[in-house]
C-alpha cells in the first residue's frame, strides 16, 4: 500500500495525507515473531493492526481524490484499482488477525488471506508436517511414465474424499477404470477400498495400510509389492517434475496463471518422455 500511495503522490501529484508507518510494522513484526509467548504478541499485534488501519485510511482518501477526478487518466484509474485491491485484502487481513489473535477464534483456513500479491493461494496442512502455501495439486501416472491426468484443488480436502474422483475421471477420460492402482497412503480408507473394488479395480494397492490387509487390497503379496514399487516409481517422476520443470514452485500471478503453469509443465514432461521413447 505505501508503495502504491507513494506512487500516487510522486507520479500523478495527488493532495492526500500520508505518512509512512513501513518502519513501524518492520519492528512490531520482528517482534512479534520473537516474542516469548502469546500473551507478550498481542500488544506488537495491536499496534501493527493501528498502523495497517491508518494505511487504509490512507488509501481510502487517494482512491476517493482519483474516482472524484474528471481528468484521471487511465494510469491513474489503473492505480486506483490496484489500491482497492489491495484495500480490500488488508481489510480482511487486519478482521482475521482480530478474531484469531484479539479474540481467541478460530479463523478457518477458507476465511484467511495468506498472500496480498497471490490472494487465492490455500493452507496446506498435512498431518504434524510443516505447513505449506499453495494449491494441492492430484497426479495420475501409468506404466509409460506418461502422466496421465492432472487436477488442482481447491481448498485442502483431506486426500481421502479425492479418491474416488481421481478414478471416475479415469473412467471419464479414457472410457474405463484402471485395472490395477497404486495409491498413496493419504487415500487409503476401507470405505475407498470398497469404492474401488466396486468399479471392476481387481487390485488396489494404498502406501500405507491403515489397518487393511493385502489379501483384501490384492490378489497376493506379489502383486501388491510390484504396485508398491510400481507407486514409488511415481513419485520419482514428480521429483523430476520438480527439479527440472520447476513444479515445485509456481512463478506465474493468479489462479488462472497458477493451472497453466501446472498443465505447461506436464505437457512439457510428457512431450520429453515421448520423444526419449521415440528414440530409445
Amino acid at each position: 500500500m505505501t508503495r502504491l500511495l507513494r506512487r500516487a503522490k510522486e507520479d500523478f501529484g495527488l493532495q492526500f495525507h500520508f505518512k509512512d508507518h513501513q518502519r513501524v510494522a518492520k519492528r512490531r513484526m520482528v517482534a512479534i515473531q520473537y516474542a516469548a509467548n502469546k500473551k507478550a504478541r498481542k500488544p506488537l499485534y495491536k499496534d501493527l493492526i493501528k498502523a495497517s488501519g491508518k494505511c487504509v485510511g490512507y488509501a481510502q482518501s487517494a482512491i476517493r481524490i482519483i474516482d472524484q477526478s474528471p481528468s484521471a487518466s487511465l494510469s491513474m484509474m489503473g492505480l486506483s484499482l490496484d489500491i482497492k485491491q489491495i484495500v480490500s485484502l488488508t481489510e480482511k487481513v487486519i478482521n482475521q488477525t482480530q478474531r484469531r489473535v484479539m479474540h481467541d477464534e478460530k479463523v478457518a483456513a477458507s476465511d484467511k488471506v495468506v498472500s496480498l500479491f497471490e490472494p487465492h493461494t490455500d493452507v496446506i496442512v498435512k498431518d504434524r508436517r510443516e505447513t505449506f502455501y499453495g494449491h494441492k495439486v492430484c497426479l495420475s501416472g501409468g506404466k509409460s511414465n506418461l502422466i496421465l491426468d492432472c487436477l488442482v484443488v481447491e481448498g485442502n480436502p483431506a486426500d481421502t474424499t479425492l479418491t474416488e474422483t481421481m478414478l471416475d475421471r479415469q473412467n471419464d477420460q479414457y472410457g474405463r477404470y484402471p485395472l490395477k492402482v497404486a495409491l498413496d497412503g493419504g487415500f487409503a480408507s476401507k470405505e475407498n477400498l470398497a469404492k474401488a473394488k466396486s468399479k471392476k479395480i481387481k487390485d488396489v494397492c494404498f502406501a500405507k495400510k491403515r489397518g487393511l490387509q493385502e489379501a483384501d487390497m490384492c490378489r497376493s503379496h506379489y502383486v501388491y509389492q510390484k504396485l508398491r514399487r510400481f507407486r514409488a516409481g511415481i513419485e520419482a517422476g514428480i521429483s523430476w517434475l520438480k527439479r527440472s520443470f520447476g513444479f515445485n514452485r509456481c512463478t506465474w500471478k493468479g489462479l488462472d496463471s497458477f493451472k497453466s503453469y501446472v498443465w505447461a509443465t506436464i505437457v512439457s514432461a510428457n512431450l520429453l518422455t515421448i520423444a526419449r521413447k521415440q528414440l530409445a
